[in-house]
């Protein structure tokens, strides 16, 4: 049997990395829900975006409502006070909850609180009642992604009416930043940790980073951290380096990281050993023998207020780019196989090439089957007679051809560039 995840809230940067790691896997039936709508509907197959937020009286019922409809085994939180409710109201919840305990969720939620725990390590950061010792720098108590945070080179940097009592204020750490994905079995036994650099961030996001193998002084870190919380699966810690090169904690949190795509690069699917440590499953883990860099941007998916049953699409210099396959468009026409629509080809492929169209479909190892239908035009007979255009589309790279079919029939026209427009990425 499956086992049925939820994710929530589901509409943002981790959550898409927790739909990456186990959207595929033989295992897990996943689903997202979410209070506000934001990515996830672009992305889950299963998904609601009408919870009501957190501090709604309702939540609960709601929440559990769709638990009990959907079937869910597990819940993955996906941000820090929804980590905090969940472990709050862990044995009312109707699924298990995936994440720390309740003084654990409490104690990486507050940075304060962080740091008086391990105010005699050595690596937490010199922390200060106040104003006076500069470069400082502030952060918000509870918080994520850099948002408030800031360096105070001097007095007049201080925020205009700063509310002192929810921040934290510390020593400025001038060196390298580096976070740390760690995963703890369902005894609470560390298992392994994964530290990662950050190079690059935006809005408080990495968007570059390289892995990087632990040293003696992040393991001592990871250890006395997973001895004093009690953690159930994934977890991550930020350090980053004081002028002397040592490091110096930064913050703790008990979900799951957005840039831990790079963990699983190497190999190491975490969110999925965080179901099974849920779940009570053993689990070994091991990482593939090689260094990884990430760099990413953004991406975007669209919605039509178009439906269509039947595609109609060219051959040469659409299906077939040069003399390869064209991968967009190959993904998009088994997808439309999956989505039981109809893919019909239309080609003048033996008027311009010295080869026959099977020569060439069994040259790019296409199978004619993927077609429901292929249409051999001949010279002088245009694309738009063989089309019906009632829910329909056209793809042809040529500019010329969607003008004509557009003119003709008013339907929905794209070049090889629109596959991405077309796609259905939900999984």
């Amino acid at each position: 049997m499956k086992i049925n995840v939820l994710i929530f809230p589901a509409g943002e940067i981790n959550s898409a990395e927790l739909h990456a790691a186990l959207s595929h896997n033989v295992n897990i039936r996943l689903f997202g829900a979410s209070s506000v709508e934001r990515h996830g509907s672009y992305i889950f197959k299963n998904y609601r975006g009408d919870l009501p937020f957190l501090d709604e009286d309702n939540f609960l019922e709601e929440l559990n409502r769709l638990a009990e409809e959907w079937q869910i085994d597990c819940i993955f939180p996906t941000h820090d006070t929804v980590a905090l409710y969940f472990a709050q109201y862990r044995c009312q919840i109707k699924a298990k909850v995936i994440g720390a305990d309740y003084n654990t969720a409490m104690i990486c939620r507050d940075k304060k609180k962080t740091y008086e725990l391990f105010r005699d390590a050595a690596f937490c950061p010199e922390c200060y009642p106040g104003f006076g010792k500069y470069p400082c720098f502030i952060k918000p108590r509870e918080g994520q992604g850099s948002v408030g945070a800031a360096v105070i080179a001097k007095e007049k940097d201080i925020p205009e009416n700063i509310e002192i009592g929810k921040y934290v204020i510390c020593e400025y750490l001038p060196g390298e930043e580096v976070t740390a994905d760690c995963i703890t079995d369902g005894s609470g036994t560390l298992r392994a940790v994964f530290p990662r650099k950050r190079l690059r961030t935006m809005a408080g996001v990495c968007v570059s980073g390289v892995t990087m193998q632990p040293s003696g002084e992040i393991m001592e870190i990871a250890e006395a951290i997973n001895d004093k919380l009690r953690f159930s699966g994934l977890w991550f810690f930020q350090l980053k380096a004081g002028a002397d090169g040592k490091y110096k904690l930064l913050e703790i949190s008990a979900r799951c990281a957005g840039t831990m795509c790079l963990t699983r690069a190497r190999g190491i699917n975490l969110p999925l050993l965080s179901v099974y440590a849920s779940l009570g499953y053993g689990f070994s883990v091991f990482e593939n023998p090689y260094k990884v860099r990430m760099d990413r941007m953004l991406t975007a998916k669209y919605k039509m207020d178009y439906e269509y049953d039947t595609v109609y699409i060219d051959y040469d210099d659409t299906v077939i780019e040069g003399d390869a396959v064209c991968l967009p468009v190959i993904r998009f026409l088994y997808q439309c196989r999956n989505l039981k629509k109809t893919v019909i080809l239309i080609t003048r492929h033996e008027e311009c090439c010295p080869d026959s169209l099977e020569e060439s479909m069994e040259r790019h190892r296409i199978c004619a089957g993927l077609f429901d239908r292929i249409e051999k035009l001949d010279s002088g007979k245009e694309k738009y007679s063989v089309i019906c255009p009632a829910k329909a589309i056209f793809i042809d790279n040529a500019y010329a051809e969607r003008k004509k079919v557009h003119d003709k029939w008013k339907i929905p026209v794209f070049d090889v560039e629109g596959m991405e427009v077309i796609a259905d990425w939900k999984e």
